[in-house]
C-alpha cells in the first residue's frame, strides 16, 4: 500500500512539474495551509490573520525582529519613566493609511481604546489590560500610562492584535482591510488566494522588492507538494508534510530551511469537566502516550518532544519530559483509580496534518491503556466555534503559536482549557511584573513545572518551521519567535 502511494504521489508530481507556468516578475507566491477567517487581526484569533497580515497591511507601535528582539515600527522611539508605569512614544513621521488617511496620534489612541473598551472583540485583549490611561500629548506623540509594570508590553503591542487602524476604516478592516504597511489589500477569493500589493505611498517604499504577493490556500500535503513541483508556488513557509522534504533537499530548484516556532503542540483536555477534571485521568493521558512515537508518525522524526508548555529554545527552558515516561501499566492504574478504564472520551481535531496524524497515535496509545478515544476530524470554523468557543470537547489536538503564553493558564475557567489555579495565577502575577530577565525565567521555570505536575494537558512537540523556497527566493525568517512574517525584505530572483 506504502508502494502505490508512492508511486502515484511520483507520476503526480512528475506530471505537474511538466506543466511549470512563466514566473511573473516581482510576485512571490506564497502557500499556506489556513485561510483566515477574517482579515482584522484585532477582531479574531485565527493565526493566519496577523500571519499574513500583520507588519504587511498592518502595523503596530513596535515590531519583532526575528531573533524576538523588540524594535521601533510606527513608534520611531520610546522613553519608559524610572517606574516603569510610563512610556511616551515618538512617532513616525509620513505614515499613511492605504486610503489616503494620515496617520498620527489619534489614530494610537483609537485603536488601544477600541481594543480595550468594555466591548471590545479584540481576540488577546488581556495584553491591553495593564494599561491605564492612553493621552494624545501632539500629533507625534502619545502617552500611556500603566496601571502595573507589564514585563512583556513592549513585545506584547508590536502583535497583530495591537495593529494601528484608522477611526475611518476599522469597521469595514474584516473583509477589507486598510494598514499603514508596505503592502495593502488588493482581492481575497475565499477558499482559494489572498492578494496584497505593493503600497506605493508606503514612507519607505524604495526598500521594498516585491510588487505583488499570493497567499494560496492549500491544506492537502500532496497538493502542496505538487503545487511547489510545478512551480506554481515559490515559497512554503510552514509546509505540511515532513515526510516529502527530502525530496526538496535533492532538487536542486529548491531550499529546504528547517526552523523552530513559538508553537506548543498539545494533546488539550478539558479540565473543566469529567472525565479530566481529575487528576489521575489527565496523568494517565501524559502516561499514556509516547511522544517519540507521535513524533516519528506524525512528524517523521521532525520535532522535538516538550514535557510543558514553554518552547526548548527559549531562555527559560526546563527539560520536563520525563516527569510521564510512557507507561501503560502505569496509565491503566490511573484510569482505574479515576474510573476512566474502560471508558469513552471524544478527540476533536481540526484540519492540520500534525494534528490529525497524531491523533490517530493517540487513539491507539490510549485504547492500550483500556481507554476508547473517538476521533471526529472537524473543519476549523467547527473548532473555533464548538471547541474553542464553547469547550464542547473532551480532547483536541491544536499548536498554540502565539509567544509568552504561559498567560493562556491564568485565563480561568472560561478559557477552552476549562482550567483555574489560583497558585497558578499568582505566579504568572509574579512573572508579566518582573522587570529583571533573570528573575523573571526562574518564575516561567516554577510555572512549566507546575503545568506538568499537574498534567494539565498532555504536552507532545515543538512545532518546527519547515520551508520550502524556490532557489532565488531570500528574505524569509528561518524560525518564528512571532506570528507574523515581514514580507518587505523578501526578495525573488
Amino acid at each position: 500500500m506504502t508502494m502505490f502511494r508512492t508511486t502515484v504521489l511520483t507520476a503526480l508530481l512528475t506530471s505537474a512539474a511538466l506543466a511549470s507556468p512563466a514566473l511573473a516578475a516581482g510576485t512571490l507566491r506564497i502557500g499556506t495551509q489556513q485561510e483566515p477567517t477574517v482579515l482584522d487581526p484585532t477582531s479574531d484569533a485565527t493565526a493566519s490573520i496577523s500571519g499574513m497580515l500583520a507588519h504587511n497591511v498592518y502595523e503596530a507601535l513596535t515590531t519583532v525582529d526575528e531573533s524576538g528582539a523588540v524594535q521601533p515600527n510606527l513608534a520611531k522611539s520610546w522613553t519608559i519613566s524610572d517606574d516603569g508605569l510610563t512610556y511616551t512614544f515618538s512617532l513616525v513621521e509620513g505614515a499613511q493609511f492605504h486610503d489616503g488617511t494620515g496617520f498620527d496620534a489619534e489614530d494610537v489612541k483609537f485603536s488601544f481604546d477600541r481594543a480595550m473598551a468594555e466591548d471590545s472583540v479584540n481576540p488577546t485583549k488581556k495584553i491591553f489590560e495593564p494599561i491605564e490611561s492612553v493621552t494624545v500629548i501632539d500629533p507625534l506623540t502619545v502617552e500611556m500610562k500603566l496601571k502595573r509594570k507589564d514585563a512583556f508590553f513592549l513585545f506584547n503591542i508590536a502583535q497583530g492584535a495591537a495593529s494601528i487602524v484608522a477611526p475611518e476604516s476599522a469597521a469595514d478592516d474584516v473583509t477589507h482591510p486598510v494598514g499603514t504597511g508596505p503592502f495593502a489589500f488588493a482581492g481575497w477569493t475565499r477558499g482559494d488566494r489572498l492578494t496584497l500589493e505593493k503600497f506605493a505611498g508606503y514612507r519607505d517604499a524604495d526598500s521594498v522588492s516585491l510588487d505583488k504577493v499570493e497567499f494560496r490556500f492549500i491544506s492537502d500535503p500532496a497538493a502542496a507538494t505538487a503545487a511547489l513541483m510545478a512551480e506554481e508556488l515559490d515559497a512554503f513557509p510552514g509546509f505540511p508534510a515532513p515526510e516529502l522534504l527530502e525530496q526538496f533537499e535533492m532538487d536542486p530548484r529548491f531550499k529546504v530551511v528547517v526552523g523552530s516556532t513559538e508553537g506548543e503542540v498539545i494533546l488539550a483536555l478539558n479540565n473543566g469537566k469529567p472525565p479530566f477534571n481529575d487528576l489521575n485521568a489527565r496523568r494517565g493521558v501524559s502516561y499514556a502516550i509516547d511522544r517519540n512515537e507521535i513524533i516519528e508518525g506524525a512528524m517523521y522524526g521532525r520535532a522535538v518532544p516538550i514535557g510543558s508548555f514553554y518552547p526548548p529554545h527559549g531562555p527559560a527552558y526546563v527539560d520536563l519530559t520525563g516527569m510521564y515516561p510512557h507507561d501503560t501499566a502505569k496509565a491503566k492504574e490511573l484510569f482505574t483509580e479515576s474510573g476512566l478504564e474502560g471508558g469513552e472520551v471524544t478527540l476533536r481535531v481540526p484540519p492540520f496534518p500534525y494534528a490529525t496524524r497524531s491523533a490517530e497515535i493517540v487513539q491507539a496509545e490510549l485504547a492500550r491503556a483500556g481507554v476508547t478515544v473517538k476521533v471526529e476530524n472537524v473543519e476549523w470554523g467547527f473548532w473555533i466555534d464548538e471547541v474553542y468557543k464553547k469547550q464542547n470537547y473532551d480532547m483536541t489536538i491544536i499548536a498554540h503559536t502565539s509567544p509568552n503564553d504561559l498567560s493562556n493558564f491564568a485565563r480561568g475557567p472560561k478559557y477552552f482549557y476549562g482550567y483555574q489555579s489560583d497558585a497558578f495565577d499568582n505566579l504568572w502575577d509574579e512573572i508579566k511584573t518582573e522587570a529583571d530577565p533573570a528573575k523573571r525565567h526562574e518564575l516561567e521555570k516554577q510555572a512549566q513545572t507546575y503545568l506538568a505536575e499537574n498534567a494539565v494537558h498532555a504536552f507532545l512537540f515543538q512545532l518546527p518551521k519547515l520551508g520550502v523556497y524556490r532557489d532565488g527566493v531570500d528574505g524569509f525568517w528561518a524560525s518564528s519567535p512571532v506570528l507574523f512574517q515581514p514580507l518587505a525584505g523578501v526578495s525573488i530572483q
